[in-house]
């Protein structure tokens, strides 16, 4: 048998036809046209909001739009600790941000971040940072390292005088 361009056809039932609604009872979709009986959304020229819910208080109005207080000029500080020092970095080592970002602990050397007080350390460093918490700070220089903080307004300690 020799297959023609004319004897080609779309499988069953891959090509169906459109509902024609609106026209009688013996399209299938007649007498209501699928709008059901009465009310709203059955007349002609209805039109609302999508998130409209019949007059009733809207979902959207119940739930709360603002929670709390979120500040428009926020700065991120990311938070490393002692220990995380005292496990990536070796006696006499010199800490700073480009330091941070080569062990891993910052993504960026511009990112800022705090250094504080959690964990022990154990190793001598040299840290030179722009904030450091006043613990983390005695923990350095007990462990026999020492600190050197680069911008001194924005340090914890210059804050607390100003107060």
């Amino acid at each position: 048998m020799v297959l023609r361009l004319n004897d080609l056809s779309p499988p069953a039932g891959s090509r169906k036809k459109r509902k024609r609604v609106g026209r009688g009872n013996a399209s299938g979709k007649g007498t209501y046209s699928g709008r059901g009986l009465k009310g709203q959304r059955s007349r002609s020229g209805r039109d609302y909001n999508s998130v409209f819910e019949g007059g009733a208080m809207s979902m959207m109005r119940t739930l709360p739009r603002r929670k709390g207080f979120t500040a428009p000029f926020r700065v991120d500080t990311q938070a490393v600790n002692v220990v995380d020092l005292d496990r990536r970095f070796n006696d006499g080592d010199t800490v700073d941000a480009d330091a941070l970002v080569a062990v891993g602990l910052l993504r960026r050397a511009s990112k800022r971040f705090k250094l504080l007080a959690g964990g022990d350390i154990s190793t001598s460093l040299t840290v030179r940072v722009e904030r450091i918490s006043p613990a983390a700070q005695a923990k350095i220089v007990a462990a026999g390292g020492s600190v050197e903080v680069l911008n001194a307004e924005n340090a914890d300690s210059s804050r607390a005088d100003e107060a």
